[in-house]
């Protein structure tokens, strides 16, 4: 089964948690071969996967949005072999007020949304508290 947009329980449950602290959003994205567009138009998945970054961009640095890491995912060693993302980084967020925000604003909806939806093959996306730690696991 492959997700692309969240359910409506998934997005019930985003707002029920607190708002009051930075979120940082891991992000998963396995695109498509080709761009599936409404209009059939002729862009590959990585194409279009930038068009949404360019498209969403004045939006997400409006919100307070910054890419804090993102990698290029090489080999999986635990997990399905078939089950290696294209795109891997986390965005930080003042708060989940500034990613809700982004994510119900008119532009970010028109003109990224759709790119978004055309590229992508299957993606996780993933709420994090941002919490401090020590240099070991656990």
């Amino acid at each position: 089964m492959a997700f692309i947009d969240p359910t409506r329980a998934a997005f019930e449950g985003f707002k029920s948690l607190p708002r009051d602290h930075p979120i940082d959003m891991l992000n998963l994205i396995r695109l498509r071969q080709k761009a599936d567009y409404p209009d059939g138009r002729d862009l590959s998945g990585a194409d279009a996967y930038a068009l949404y970054g360019k498209q969403s961009a004045p939006v997400f640095q409006r919100v307070g949005g910054k890419i804090i890491w993102r990698g290029k995912p090489q080999t999986m060693l635990i997990g399905p072999e078939e089950g290696l993302w294209d795109i891997a980084f986390i965005a930080r967020y003042p708060d989940a007020n500034a990613f809700l925000q982004m994510v119900t604003d008119p532009a970010y909806q028109a003109e990224a949304v759709p790119h978004r939806q055309a590229a992508i093959l299957d993606s996780r996306l993933i709420r994090h508290k941002v919490s401090q730690g020590s240099d070991q696991f656990g």
